[in-house]
């Protein structure tokens, strides 16, 4: 422990300096963190890190995806809903389909069992991957939001393909209708345990004497009580934490304190930062050990390289088809909502299906196979499988993260949108109804208080000239009273205009996390 300890806190260090580095680089921090693993992992004389498998998901994915729960958007998941469940769910069956077929033909003693095992690892592209490095280039909200949505799904969709495949490889057998109804149980069983604990997770927050620092513990617990609920009863855990996290996000107005959300925010945006930052050193640190797994069992180092290279064409080009046939779907049965113009129907499709980089689900996904069968022989292939993924991680992560951000600004895909008008535009109509709301609300419910009380009066002309006072001395406990139901007034405000499809709800929260700031602002004075 004493020798761990040290190396774990350099690889945190290591984790934050590379981000930097990557961000003054204008590139995806995970590549550089999947390359510096890979350099680290040559240096003798370090510490092996080695995490069990059955606590690899559970460590790593409930945060993880509660916390892309929280972030996402789910007005936006609503209006793309189709183009979102079918790469979620169809797209992926089709990857794992693919990889299936390939390896079983190409890679010898690949069973298509063990195929399947291999695709639905590969199969889910990674949202951090995607989100770090799409920031350096324009895209519209709504691919931004197709890329989200799809990411935060795929995971459960890949991950139960990969829980059926295990079993088939354990058991040599798989009945179809047994499989159908463990889906099915899989799947709705799931969403119901999330959705059943996210309630119960609210009332407590509701009913409990909570502050900011009790709230956010419990959020730091919930995910992982979600997922193994879920687990106990056979049920998907990663759609647990999905549903129950949208649930939860969705009303942590009513639950959760200004305080609580503000220093929220941070500590989790710090602690999930922290987790994807030592997976993807991880990705590095593992293939020492892998290749000396694969020389073990007599795979020459190149041959294991040419499967993975075989199996990373595979995800890209099935990833490409999937895209354009989505369009094509979409042009068929939606033609409101297709590009209208022909450059764009040509390169959406590309730049989608190209926009599939690797990470953090598959890497788990690939070390929680367990060493040995139920029997205590060898997991078939599983330095193998282990390395194979490994390659598509770095050479989807490298390749398509480093070209991506050029091919989008060579292609000037993007180059005639003016979301950024629009979007300046809404934020103006916001803050000017907003205005006339609380405007309207002090002169209807305090309007003795405006003509008698001089701080009042203060207030309302420092409200309509949109100044700031230079001194917070008239501010008592009864303007403070009526400050904070100004406050609470416009979070119900900012609620009610959500529901108009033509505001875009980053706007919305961006302008509640400044009502949050001024409450606690508030509290001091």
């Amino acid at each position: 422990m004493h020798s761990i300890l040290p190396f774990l806190l350099a690889m945190i260090a290591a984790v934050v300096l590379l981000e930097m580095w990557a961000d003054k680089l204008k590139i995806a921090y995970p590549i550089l963190l999947v390359i510096a693993g890979l350099v680290i992992s040559f240096i003798p004389g370090l510490p092996a890190v080695r995490i069990h498998p059955d606590l690899i998901f559970f460590i790593f994915l409930p945060p993880l995806l509660f916390e892309a729960a929280w972030s996402i958007s789910f007005k936006e998941m609503k209006k793309w809903w189709r183009i979102i469940g079918s790469f979620a769910f169809l797209v992926v069956f089709f990857t794992a389909l693919s990889v299936a077929l390939v390896a079983n033909h190409f890679i010898p003693g690949f069973t298509i069992a063990l195929g399947f095992l291999l695709g639905g690892i590969v199969a889910p592209p990674d949202a951090i991957s995607t989100g770090a490095i799409t920031k350096f280039v324009k895209i519209p909200r709504s691919t931004s939001a197709i890329l989200e949505g799809e990411s935060l799904l795929n995971d459960a969709s890949s991950l139960i393909i990969f829980r059926f495949a295990l079993v088939a490889v354990g058991t040599g057998q798989f009945i179809w209708y047994q499989a159908a109804a463990t889906f099915v149980w899989m799947v709705i069983g799931g969403a119901a345990v999330g959705l059943m604990l996210a309630w119960a997770f609210v009332q407590a927050h509701k009913r409990l004497p909570t502050d900011a620092s009790s709230d956010i513990a419990l959020t730091l617990i919930e995910p992982y009580f979600m997922y193994w609920a879920a687990e106990q009863l056979h049920c998907s855990g990663v759609l647990a934490v999905v549903v129950g996290g949208l649930y939860m996000s969705t009303r942590q107005l009513t639950f959760l304190n200004s305080a609580s959300r503000i220093q929220g925010f941070s500590v989790w945006s710090s602690f999930v930062f922290i987790l994807n930052g030592v997976v993807f050193l991880i990705i590095g640190l593992e293939l020492p050990e892998i290749v000396e797994g694969l020389r073990m069992q007599g795979i020459p180092l190149s041959t294991a390289i040419g499967y993975g290279v075989l199996i990373t064409v595979v995800l890209i080009i099935a990833r490409i088809i999937s895209s354009y046939a989505a369009m094509i779907a979409t042009f068929l049965f939606r033609p409101g909502v297709a590009p209208r113009r022909r450059t764009n129907m040509l390169l959406m499709p590309l730049i989608l299906g190209w926009s599939g980089m690797r990470g953090v689900v598959s890497l788990a996904a690939a070390l929680a196979i367990p060493i040995t069968l139920d029997n205590g022989t060898a997991f078939p292939h599983r330095n193998l499988i282990l390395f194979i993924t490994f390659v598509a991680i770095l050479l989807t992560l490298v390749i398509q993260g480093l070209t991506l951000p050029y091919f989008i600004k060579r292609s000037k895909l993007f180059d005639h949108i003016i979301e950024n008008e629009a979007h300046e535009e809404n934020r103006k109509q916001m803050k000017l109804g907003l205005k006339l709301h609380i405007h309207q609300f002090m002169k209807n419910k305090y309007e003795n208080e405006l003509n008698v009380h001089a701080g009042m009066e203060k207030y309302m002309k420092l409200w309509e000239e949109r100044t700031k006072s230079a001194e917070d001395i008239w501010m008592n406990e009864k303007t403070k009273t009526i400050f904070a139901e100004m406050l609470e007034s416009q979070r119900q405000y900012l609620v009610e205009l959500n529901k108009d499809p033509k505001i875009s709800e980053e706007i919305i929260r961006e302008q509640l996390y400044q009502i949050d700031l001024e409450e606690e602002r508030l509290k001091i004075i």
